[in-house]
């Protein structure tokens, strides 16, 4: 697991060594940097921060290059079927110098071209200069499902790319300006979709796709995509069969994640996705896994909907022969907010970042690998908003002026009953009150929106709302819709999911949080033949239930997973956001969300801002999130614009 970071006629030497060591965090065990002034007078370099986990020697330092010196690589991730393909390079010829995936990789571009990243398994992004031809070249990818960053910028016949778009900031002649696309998008999602990114003219390469940039030209191509049969696709296997075969499918998966030179572990929040996880190392493993655990004190919790259970964890950690670390935090967040703020890049308002960068910090004192659940609840339909689209089929059935009239109206009415076990339902009903006359695709959005146009509209100041008029924040969305249009709607809406939520939100805070407490996060779920086989055997009433979400993985587990595992509900890797606003942060609120800020940043309206707190914390809405979103953006601006 690696920082990199390359330029094309770009900057000079000390340039590329600035990307890098801003990145150094993300690699701490060894770093380097290539370059080359050209007969033309162009330039390349590349640069890399190396987390040791496969082959700790020297002979993975990176950049690496091959035997003529004519091409080089700086790579980033893990390849879990690397030592199948080296066996397969071996038999034709090659030799290698290193036990490195990274090897891997360069040798199977040496003989196979860009096309060899389809038969790769793992996460990665890389880039690789190759100086074979008159015209160098400069290729580059991204894993399948985007579990590695890849951020990049052009400018003419200027090219750098990096694994956080802080390193880009490095570069001569960028100017740190506001993409106000991108700014519509997080207000409405509290985060910004593929491929844009909050900072003007730096995008991220998108999932499954690989880039070529030559002669001042870029050309991206998409090497895969998740699929999903047709909605009138009959499928084979009773449910017995494909519970055993998914069961196997997931330990296969899990047991290929495990390679490692180094310490491993895994987290475990007592919910489905973690414990499966758990389970599937416990029985590959030849001692006790090492589990981890977080949670908050019961003050933080009162009223959240928060999966921290430690008595279940821990129970389930005994089960299996663990050895279990909990982890009880109770952290400074007016400090640790504005750190996580820049390692994340791009203003994120899911306070599940703390929480895993708690975890991974503690973690790493005795592990430098651990597995996380990420994708399980988009590949199996976990979240409660797959359930929404079939319970808004039903109240559909009601007549519309009781609907519209009466019940709607009613629910718009209720109190927010902060602090309380109601709170968490109450959002949900209201949320659900709001899409649930509207059409299936524009209601599965709108169950994914915080803020609706309409509440941007308002929020937005009068220069803002002249320059964003006719923006539609649900593009993106729709266009993903419209690739998966003849698939029965629970598949289109987990394509859509695992294409936006699951890669600019999930994986990017699973990522950038680990590494900055330089632990690599690895995904079992996103193993991409294992996605492959769930989405074309897998029919969707098995995954959603009725009222039971990933029904099927429920199952398949069930003879292994204590029954305590298998009853929990659904709860998000949160954190009391409500309990530090009306705590630790209010004094940080009243200054970056004051009148005088709000009116000199020009964005907003500072009677309405200050309207959503006058609301939250006289507890007439919960306006938690939205206050967060504005608060994460406002230190955004502090880190990376001011």
């Amino acid at each position: 697991m690696c920082g990199i970071a390359g330029t094309v006629n770009w900057g000079n030497r000390e340039t590329i060594e600035g990307m890098t060591q801003i990145q150094r965090h993300r690699g701490p065990d060894d770093g380097g940097v290539w370059d080359r002034t050209l007969p033309d007078g162009g330039y390349l370099s590349l640069g890399s921060r190396r987390l040791a986990i496969l082959d700790l020697s020297a002979a993975g330092h990176m950049p690496m290059t091959n035997k003529a010196g004519n091409i080089w690589i700086t790579y980033n991730g893990e390849i879990y079927n690397y030592q199948i393909l080296r066996r397969e390079l071996r038999s034709r010829g090659q030799e290698f110098y290193s036990d490195t995936d990274t090897e891997v990789v360069l040798r199977l571009y040496e003989t196979d071209g860009p096309d060899f990243v389809k038969r790769l398994n793992g996460m990665f992004a890389f880039a690789i200069a190759d100086m074979r031809e008159a015209a160098p070249v400069m290729m580059f990818a991204r894993d399948h499902f985007g579990v590695k960053p890849f951020y990049y910028i052009q400018a003419g016949d200027r090219f750098a790319f990096a694994s956080e778009a802080k390193a880009l900031l490095q570069l001569p002649d960028v100017q740190t300006e506001i993409e106000l696309h991108a700014l519509q998008q997080y207000l409405a999602f509290l985060w910004v979709p593929d491929p844009l990114t909050m900072f003007k003219g730096i995008k991220k390469l998108p999932a499954g796709h690989y880039g070529i940039y030559r002669d001042g030209e870029l050309r991206l191509t998409q090497y895969w995509d998740l699929s999903f049969p047709s909605s009138d696709h009959q499928f084979t296997g009773s449910e017995a069969e494909l519970s055993l075969e998914l069961r196997e499918r997931f330990a296969a998966s899990v047991r290929g994640q495990m390679v490692s030179d180094v310490p491993i572990g895994a987290f475990l929040s007592a919910g489905l996705d973690s414990s499966s996880i758990v389970a599937a190392m416990a029985a590959s493993s030849p001692g006790p896994v090492r589990t981890f655990t977080i949670a908050f004190p019961k003050e933080y919790r009162k009223g959240e909907v928060i999966l921290d259970d430690t008595d279940v964890a821990r129970r389930t950690a005994a089960h299996f022969g663990c050895r279990h670390t909990e982890i009880l935090v109770e952290p400074d967040v007016v400090e640790l907010l504005p750190q996580l703020t820049w390692h994340m890049d791009e203003p994120t308002a899911d306070p599940a970042i703390i929480a895993a960068y708690l975890v991974s910090r503690e973690a790493r004192k005795e592990v430098t690998v651990l597995l996380s659940g990420v994708g399980g609840d988009e590949l199996l339909a976990g979240y409660r908003k797959y359930q929404a689209h079939y319970l808004a089929q039903k109240y559909q059935q009601l007549p519309s002026a009781l609907r519209r009239n009466v019940l709607e109206p009613a629910v718009a009415s209720l109190p927010a009953f902060r602090g309380t076990a109601l709170k968490g339902r109450v959002r949900l009903l209201k949320k659900m009150a709001r899409s649930g006359s509207l059409l299936p695709r524009e209601r599965f959005i709108a169950d994914s929106v915080y803020l609706s146009g309409d509440q941007r509209f308002s929020l937005y100041s009068d220069m803002m709302r002249q320059t964003i008029n006719g923006d539609d924040a649900r593009a993106t969305h729709f266009r993903l819709f419209e690739q998966v249009g003849g698939c029965d709607f629970l598949n289109q809406m987990l394509y859509v999911d695992s294409k936006t939520f699951m890669v600019s939100l999930n994986l990017n805070y699973n990522d950038k949080m680990s590494m900055a407490s330089s632990v690599e996060a690895r995904v079992p779920f996103l193993d991409w033949e294992f996605a492959e086989w769930v989405a074309w055997n897998i029919p969707p009433r098995l995954k959603l239930n009725g009222k039971t979400t990933k029904y099927i993985l429920r199952e398949a587990m069930r003879p292994i997973l204590p029954g305590e595992v298998l009853q929990q509900k659904k709860a998000g890797f949160a954190a009391p956001i409500d309990y530090w606003l009306a705590n630790d942060l209010t004094e940080m609120v009243n200054d970056l969300l004051s009148v005088s800020r709000i009116q000199r940043r020009g964005l907003f309206n500072p009677r309405v801002v200050n309207e959503l707190l006058r609301q939250h914390r006289a507890g007439r809405e919960d306006w938690a999130f939205q206050i967060w979103q504005l608060l994460t953006l406002e230190l955004w601006f502090h880190a990376f614009v001011d």
